[in-house]
């Protein structure tokens, strides 16, 4: 009956502060060497292996060297852990960055497992919700032409 956060979460907030702090080390340790990233949006950017996990965070903190990663809120369900994140920075030539979104975890031995990956670049401004549904269904987008005879 103590305050002592469960394991998922402590990993959590171990993930954050590496990522912050630009501590690819640190970030890393938190992944077992088998870990499986699926991106259910976007499918062909699952992976496997903490390599890749590296490879990334290499990228990032190259691409954006000031990241700020924060857990926003959690959820632990026996080994999984549900999480949402903000992710922001700054390019090199100035340009904001910003992530935000869930990532579902798997928690073994210590380490994340598995993700379900969700995180997306914020679009400030691009289409409301009403133009956003048309593009996506293609609702008033009319009868598909036909291709000449």
């Amino acid at each position: 009956m103590g305050d002592t956060p469960e394991p998922g979460a402590a990993l959590l907030g171990q993930l954050a502060a590496a990522a912050s702090g630009r501590d690819l080390e640190a970030l890393v340790g938190c992944f077992a060497p088998d870990y499986t990233n699926e991106t259910p949006a976007h499918p062909a950017q699952g992976f496997t292996g903490r390599e890749q996990v590296r490879r990334n965070w290499e990228q990032i903190f190259a691409a954006v060297p000031d990241i700020t990663a924060t857990v926003l809120r959690s959820a632990c369900d026996g080994g999984a852990v549900w999480s949402e994140w903000d992710m922001v920075g700054t390019r090199p030539d100035g340009t904001a960055v910003q992530m935000a979104g869930v990532v579902i975890f798997g928690v073994r031995g210590g380490q994340f497992s598995w993700a379900r990956w969700y995180l997306e670049p914020v679009q400030a401004d691009g289409p409301d919700v009403n133009q956003a549904l048309r593009q996506r269904t293609g609702a008033g987008a009319g009868p598909v032409p036909s291709s000449p005879g």
